[in-house]
C-alpha cells in the first residue's frame, strides 16, 4: 500500500515541483526541450544495453544455462525505459540509475535477498545468490548423469 501511495501521490508531486523549479530558472521551452533530450538519450542508452543483455542471454541459452540474471536485467531495463519516457526529471534520474550496471546489480541483489526472504521465509540471502548466477544452477542439474533401463517397443495397437 505504501508503494502505491509513493507511486501515485508522492512521485507526481516531486515531478511537478522539479518541473516548475527548473522552468522558473531556464524557461518553459528550455525545460520541455531538456525533458525531450533526456528521454532521447535514455532511449539510445536503453537500446544499447538491451541489445547487450539480449546477446548475453542468447549466449547463455546456447551454453545450456538459464539466463536468470539477463532476465532480471531485462526487467530492470523495461522499468528504466518506462521511467525515461515518462516526462519529468525525477523519473529520468531513477531510469538512468536503472541503466547503470553497477547500481542495477546492487538493486538486483537487494531485491533478490528481500524476495527470497519473503517467499521462503528465511534470512539466508544466498537462496537466489547475490548475482543470480545461473551457472551454479546448471551445474546442479546432473546433465552428465547416465541412466540405465530397458525399452519395450511392444505397441498394443499393432496386434
Amino acid at each position: 500500500m505504501r508503494i502505491l501511495f509513493i507511486l501515485f501521490v508522492i512521485m507526481p508531486i516531486i515531478e511537478m515541483w522539479l518541473l516548475i523549479e527548473v522552468g522558473s530558472h531556464i524557461g518553459a521551452l528550455s525545460t520541455i526541450g531538456l525533458v525531450v533530450l533526456t528521454a532521447f538519450i535514455g532511449v539510445i542508452l536503453l537500446r544499447q544495453q538491451g541489445t547487450r543483455t539480449f546477446l548475453r542471454a542468447r549466449s547463455r541459452l546456447q551454453q545450456g544455462e538459464i539466463p536468470a540474471r539477463e532476465m532480471v536485467d531485462g526487467l530492470f531495463l523495461g522499468v528504466a525505459g518506462a521511467l525515461l519516457l515518462t516526462p519529468g526529471f525525477f523519473t529520468d534520474l531513477i531510469g538512468f540509475f536503472c541503466l547503470i550496471p553497477g547500481i542495477r546489480l546492487l538493486v538486483i541483489g537487494f531485491f533478490g535477498r528481500h524476495i527470497s526472504s519473503k517467499i521462503f521465509k528465511t534470512d539466508n540471502p544466498t537462496v537466489f545468490g547475490s548475482t543470480f548466477d545461473s551457472k551454479k544452477f546448471a551445474d546442479k542439474t546432473n546433465k552428465n548423469r547416465t541412466l540405465e533401463g530397458e525399452i519395450d517397443n511392444h505397441d498394443e495397437r499393432s496386434d
